[in-house]
């Protein structure tokens, strides 16, 4: 297997867990300890908000 390429910046991550109150299980449990559900909302998040972004005509 090859090396997997980060497309989200880990302060992205951590912004939307904030935004969608996961960061408590985060710091005590790690990334691994969120739901595959949870996971996908901050995917699905992170898609809205550069949708968004490119709407207004900002590059993140």
């Amino acid at each position: 297997m090859g090396r997997r390429r980060r497309v989200m910046s880990e302060q992205l991550k951590v912004e939307i867990a904030r935004e969608l109150g996961l960061m408590e299980t985060i710091e005590k449990e790690g990334w691994g300890a969120i739901k595959a559900k949870d996971a996908g909302n901050i995917v699905k998040r992170a898609i809205q908000m550069a949708e968004e972004a490119a709407a207004r005509g900002i590059k993140q």
